[in-house]
């Protein structure tokens, strides 16, 4: 099962924030990037020159205002060239932290898109199993916030974290060293303070925040499951039921953003008080140097030069340590995803799977998806090449799992399965699926061209092989009705066509796909009786040549089939042809007689 990504609004324990810090430092430094590397050295060479420039600045200032003092009217040109210099200053500071932004952008945004590619990647090597369970909104949110994380977080540890311990430290030099010891350990200790004050609040924050962002995931989730399901709930006329879910979840994530926002006010209230606290403890005592003889008037200006300064990345660091443990946290929740371990994989040293004629074999297959549930209890069958093997059985008997276990989406716990006399967990999953084909029952289409769709059969198709492919599905002549023809969109999961002309899209793109095994998975079981016998004839058309397996609930579409085999409760109850069966006068002979019943009936 995969790890639950916020599917409930309960609270989480806290990440494990070195790890997570481990995992991603190497976003600092990538390997094998000799430009990133050169990027950021030279971002790093601006941040210094940008903080150089910076703490010129306050000199700059208090020079400027000590020749403005009384009886010193002769040096105008001098007091002017100094404040002409501190706006240069002002100016330069800001340049250096604009081109160490042209020059770092795409050092984050290489980082961002390689992290999302590899979550990418993985999702789609995850099992059947991970995607049958997982909530594809809580997913995708899941990857949004911590895709956007990495280039947040490099930026802050490089351009605020780092700059603001370099100007602390030089700011408690220059007080050390030009005014006194106390004024320099009064400063640290207000640093010090500051970091604890933020520091304690905002882990009290993120508690409040983790609650909000599972509440908005959960929302979010609430709303796509909804949304996807659509037509099931104007079914069931549950408009109003849905509405209440989603009210629920929304005024809950409402409650817990209010809280959120709320704290955000006391933790700038008690930040505030600290360094404006600081503030006029510093000045005053430069003031009361300067009543002593001790300070110059420009030393005052000096002194709330550089405070005003350092404050100013300290205001941010709030912000700042808020966004880099939401950052974390958003981080650690993607990069458990990337964990999830892939539960198919190819053995080492796999070969591709070398198909001669395309012979089928399940030999004593056991399986269950769950352990304590067994689906198929030993099933043993084989299909030459070039034959179709028909599989019917009573709903729950294993047919469709005969389909996913062939595709290899799961592995059996016992027996195993050939083609051509090959294990299929012995050779690579890419070429066990380029030899097998499907149309499924139901058919869901990428929300795109129905020429698109067509082609997602081979990647590499021609538009006449297209063309063809539509035209040996019998569905070329519907595509020339329309006016935009093969760019025709489709909608989501092709809810534009008809059942009937999402089949022969699957078809088509199962022709393109030329495959040597073909899988019928009920393919026509959610037609009406005229669309299906039309799409039938088809079928049997594109299976000549093929090893094909049917599975099938109506019988009378699989009478011709070469071999039949009826699954019974995990096992293969009876086998043998379509007469043979009926001769048995067993389960499958029953099950053709209550379709024939049915269908005099009018209900089949």
């Amino acid at each position: 099962m995969p790890p639950d990504t916020a599917s409930s609004a309960s609270p989480r324990s806290e990440p494990p924030i070195l790890a997570t810090l481990r995992r991603f430092l190497p976003y600092l430094w990538p390997a094998g990037h000799r430009e990133h590397k050169l990027r950021i050295i030279g971002a790093g060479l601006l941040v210094l020159a940008s903080k150089a420039v910076q703490l010129s600045m306050g000199f700059v200032y208090g020079a400027a205002i000590n020749r403005m003092a009384p009886g010193m009217q002769e040096g105008v040109a001098l007091t002017i060239g100094l404040v002409v210099a501190y706006a240069g200053a002002r100016f330069a500071g800001v340049l250096f932290d604009n081109l160490r932004n042209v020059v770092f952008e795409r050092v984050g945004q290489d980082a961002t898109r390689e992290l999302a590619i590899a979550t990418f990647t993985h999702l789609h090597a995850l099992s059947l199993r991970f995607h049958l369970a997982r909530r594809t909104g809580e997913v995708t949110k899941v990857i949004e916030r911590g895709t956007k994380s990495i280039d947040t977080m490099l930026y802050f540890l490089l351009f605020n974290i780092a700059p603001t311990i370099i100007e602390l430290t030089a700011v408690i030099v220059i007080f050390w060293t030009k005014f006194s010891l106390g004024l320099a350990a009064a400063t640290a200790l207000m640093v010090v303070v500051y970091i604890a004050f933020t520091r304690k609040v905002t882990d009290w924050r993120t508690a409040l925040r983790m609650r909000m962002n599972d509440l908005d995931t959960l929302t979010v989730g609430r709303s796509v499951d909804s949304l996807l399901n659509y037509e099931t709930v104007k079914y069931f006329g549950a408009e109003e039921r849905e509405t209440a879910r989603y009210r629920e979840v929304a005024g809950q994530y409402a409650s817990a953003a209010v809280k959120s926002e709320n704290s955000l006010a006391w933790l700038n209230i008690g930040q505030s008080f600290i360094t404006n606290a600081a503030m006029a403890g510093a000045m005053g005592y430069t003031v009361w140097g300067w009543s002593r003889g001790i300070f110059a008037v420009g030393d005052v200006v000096l002194v709330n030069t550089l405070l005003a300064q350092l404050f100013r990345p300290l205001d941010m660091l709030g912000m700042v340590y808020r966004t880099i443990r939401q950052g974390l946290i958003d981080m650690e929740a993607m990069f458990r995803l990337i964990d999830t371990p892939s539960e198919i994989t190819d053995a080492p040293g796999a070969a591709a799977l070398h198909v001669a004629g395309g012979a089928v074999a399940f030999e004593d297959v056991v399986f269950g998806y769950e352990a304590d549930r067994t689906i198929l209890n030993g099933v043993s069958f084989a299909v030459g090449a070039g034959e179709t093997l028909a599989i019917v059985g009573p709903s729950g008997a294993g047919k469709s799992t005969i389909a996913r276990l062939l595709f290899r989406f799961y592995d059996p716990q016992g027996g195993r399965i050939l083609i051509d006399g090959q294990d299929i967990r012995a050779v690579t999953q890419q070429s066990l699926r380029a030899a097998i084909g499907i149309v499924p029952q139901d058919t869901v289409l990428f929300n795109d061209s129905i020429g698109y769709n067509i082609a997602y059969g081979r990647a590499d198709a021609r538009v006449e092989e297209i063309a063809e492919a539509a035209k040996g599905a019998a569905i070329d002549g519907f595509i020339a009705m329309l006016p935009q023809g093969y760019e025709t969109e489709v909608g989501e999961r092709g809810l534009k066509l008809s059942g009937g002309e999402k089949q022969r899209v699957a078809i088509a793109r199962t022709l393109l796909k030329n495959p040597p095994v073909l899988i019928l998975d009920e393919a026509t079981s959610a037609l009406d009786s005229r669309t299906e016998a039309a799409i039938q004839d088809t079928l049997e058309r594109i299976a000549e040549r093929r090893t094909t397996l049917v599975i099938a609930h109506r019988l009378s579409t699989v009478t011709s089939a070469d071999r039949i085999i009826v699954l019974d409760r995990g096992r293969v109850a009876e086998t043998g042809t379509h007469d043979q069966l009926l001769a048995m006068r067993g389960l499958y002979a029953d099950m053709w007689a209550r379709q024939q019943a049915e269908r005099e009936e009018g209900t089949v």
